[in-house]
């Protein structure tokens, strides 16, 4: 879960409905002007994409003629993409969402990417690589590692019902456990001492800049999955104080967080006994801060 300062960009879809099915992307048929045209009024950037997408999904429910001008009149009301078409595309893949579900970031693949990158290091013919993916939301980061880091084990856990509903459906097809409740509470007593990656994109935002968000998160959004209370760094510091108890020796922690943040977010990751340092991609704006026990 982390925070949005722009508009979602459209997702391209994958053919099934699954997680682990890499995008294709969206028929070069020209969509009706008219929809497009209602699109852009309501705002949205790249509305003949969205309206080529919306078409394809309304020919899904080939029974149902009334199916478009619903998932038109859903987005032009405001509704964020992902949430009208039921999935956003996140590394390639195609991640399932749920009504009010935090829809997963591009930059996320920073973290996503590194975390496969550390799973894959810490696998070995002995070893399966565990993996968590804390705060998950719908799964995406545990879809991307699984996908590229196979095999592993691969444990999420979210304190939000609807985000878990959708996590268990993009994680469960590939053998993943997804469990509810909050931060480390809900995880298997087991793999305390033996995660290989923790991978948490727990909640960075201030509660008094939410304010200022795109009305795609904030009015759309779960409030959970956005607010990290007066500075953004409420959860940050819960992550970082008991993540060493849970990491493998050698084992890796990764919270997203901002370059304004990243300072603070290693600071309270060395404090909980670990070494910290900070990754940047500033093409997609991501800043990670990896701490290794």
């Amino acid at each position: 879960m982390s925070p949005t300062t722009t508009p979602s960009t459209p997702a391209t879809p994958s053919t099934p409905s699954t997680s682990s099915t890499p995008a294709t992307p969206p028929s070069s048929a020209a969509p009706d002007p008219r929809i497009v045209a209602r699109l852009r009024a309501a705002g949205c950037v790249f509305a003949e994409d969205e309206a080529a997408l919306l078409v394809q999904a309304a020919a899904e429910h080939p029974d149902d003629p009334a199916e478009l001008e619903r998932l038109v009149a859903r987005r032009v009301a405001g509704e964020p993409l992902e949430q009208v078409l039921g999935w956003a595309e996140f590394a390639g893949l195609r991640i399932l969402l749920e009504p009010g579900v935090f829809v997963p970031r591009r930059r996320t693949e920073f973290l996503a990417a590194e975390a496969a990158r550390l799973a894959r290091d810490a696998a070995s013919a002995e070893h399966e690589p565990v993996v968590v993916d804390l705060c998950c939301g719908a799964g995406a980061i545990g879809a991307a590692v699984a996908h590229s880091a196979a095999p592993t084990r691969l444990v999420a856990a979210d304190l939000d019902p609807a985000a878990v509903r959708a996590a268990r459906r993009n994680l469960e097809p590939i053998g993943a456990t997804v469990v509810e409740g909050d931060l480390f509470d809900p995880l298997p007593a087991e793999l305390r001492g033996r995660v290989d990656v923790l991978a948490v994109n727990a909640p960075y935002v201030p509660t008094d800049e939410i304010g200022m968000m795109p009305p795609e998160a904030r009015d759309h959004e779960a409030h959970m999955a956005l607010d990290g209370g007066d500075d953004g760094l409420d959860v940050h510091r819960r992550v970082a104080a008991s993540a060493r108890e849970w990491l493998a020796p050698g084992g890796h922690v990764l919270i997203e967080t901002s370059r304004r943040q990243a300072e603070t977010t290693a600071a309270l990751v060395i404090a909980g006994g670990l070494d910290a340092r900070i990754l940047r991609d500033d093409e997609i704006a991501a800043t990670v801060v990896v701490g290794r026990r």
